[in-house]
């Protein structure tokens, strides 16, 4: 019952006067609803209320079948854009020119109006400071401050912190980095391409990887050659 499609259509339409709008987008003016109603048929298309709470309600002369395939088009494009975003990673020792590039691709996303997860990913004895991954996404928030609210606060996971960023509105976003020419090459592990926000697979990466990973730090240091499945990363 909660799914029923409650558009008013044809004799369904209660309003006494509404104002009506032909099949090609053509404005017809304000007549009653059985004027309305005879001009529809005699195109053998039906009259759908568009605008319920405008004075008079607003309705379309349309083929009510192609209305609500357009309704459920446009429903999913825009669930789509409210759910996908672009995903940026760094490390805990990333070097200042390579934070400033990263930066400046945070900021062209947020400022096309996309969302974005930044990821922090630790490696090997990187796991034993990760105290280190919040300092460092504190300074994130603060750089892009000017153009984004913190939508998911960062967050622990195995051996990764995420957060995510939303753009500010258009007036109010202020860029701070600059990037040069050939300074947006796409890195290895940077996303330009859409992940769902409701995606958490990069929290998969868990304690016993990190612990893997440290054990084949251990044998390069020991000089001992680390098996296959500890060198697999």
């Amino acid at each position: 019952m909660g799914n029923r499609d409650q558009t008013r259509v044809n004799d369904r339409i209660r309003a006494p006067k509404i104002r009506v709008v032909g099949p090609d987008g053509q404005q017809l003016g304000v007549m009653n609803v059985r004027d309305a109603l005879l001009k529809a048929q005699s195109v053998g298309l039906d009259l759908v209320e568009i605008a319920a709470q405008a004075d008079p309600p607003v309705c379309k002369i349309i083929d009510y079948g192609k209305f609500k395939y357009e309704q459920a088009k446009l429903k999913k494009q825009k669930s789509k854009s409210a759910t996908r975003m672009k995903e940026i990673k760094l490390r805990v020792g990333t070097g200042a020119h390579d934070y400033n590039i990263k930066m400046g691709r945070v900021e062209g996303f947020l400022d096309t109006g996309h969302k974005v997860r930044v990821i922090i990913q630790f490696k090997g004895r990187e796991n034993a400071h990760k105290d280190l991954g919040f300092v460092a996404m504190t300074k994130i928030i603060d750089d892009l401050k000017t153009m984004s609210n913190v939508d998911q606060a960062p967050r622990l996971g195995g051996r990764v912190i995420a957060m995510t960023l939303s753009p500010l509105p258009q007036g109010q976003r202020k860029r701070k980095f600059h990037l040069f020419h050939g300074e947006l090459m796409e890195e290895d592990d940077d996303h330009d391409e859409d992940v769902d926000e409701d995606d958490e697979s990069h929290l998969e990466l868990g304690e016993d990887d990190a612990a893997e990973d440290e054990a084949a730090e251990d044998a390069v240091e020991s000089g001992a050659e680390p098996s296959a499945e500890e060198s697999k990363d």
